[in-house]
């Protein structure tokens, strides 16, 4: 769905953010600070922009700046939905506007030529939650619609959604999990 077609683009508490977004397109933690604002509104979020998928999260692209250099997203689950263990194409926000959802970060190591994934820690996130994932530190991680009814968050990205057609820039599929260290 091109950003137009999406009647968020037209709400004054969007097209406020969207603005502070570009003003801190190079610093990641400023535009945070202004979708933990965003996040506090209510009603900003257009009904369409809300659908869940049936069997997987559905992504809505919200904007695209002209310089494609920023992206918003909104991401629906359905409780117990998940992403699979992925790193990102760029620097992405993350703020939960319903809902609740848990996040499994994860560090990748090495041991004898073998690849793992030693978990480093979780949140449970709810509405008004806003984490900031700069890749290569933080950036490999799991999400998972944790509660009992539809989840919805806000992503933000340095990077050209519409183009790529997902943040997603390595999944670790069948890399195996090792228990974190005590």
């Amino acid at each position: 769905m091109p950003p137009s077609a999406s009647s968020t683009a037209s709400s004054p508490a969007f097209v406020r953010f969207v603005a502070a977004a570009e003003r801190h397109v190079e610093d990641p933690h400023a535009i945070a600070d202004h979708l933990a604002v965003l996040l506090g509104e209510d009603a900003w979020l257009s009904s369409g922009d809300q659908r869940p998928g049936s069997d997987s999260y559905r992504q809505h692209l919200l904007y695209v700046s002209p310089t494609r250099r920023l992206s918003v997203v909104a991401l629906v689950w359905q409780p117990g939905q998940r992403t699979p263990i992925h790193d990102h194409v760029a620097w992405c926000i993350v703020g939960v506007y319903r809902g609740i959802e848990r996040e499994i970060r994860y560090h990748l190591v090495e041991n004898g030529g073998e690849h793992y994934l030693v978990p480093t820690g979780s949140v449970v996130a709810h509405p008004g939650h806003v984490e900031v994932l700069v890749p290569p530190a933080q950036d490999i991680h799991c999400v998972t619609a944790a509660g009992k009814q539809k989840a919805i968050s806000i992503h933000v990205y340095g990077a050209d959604i519409e183009q790529r057609g997902t943040s997603i820039y390595r999944r670790f599929d069948g890399i195996r999990e090792l228990a974190a260290a005590a």
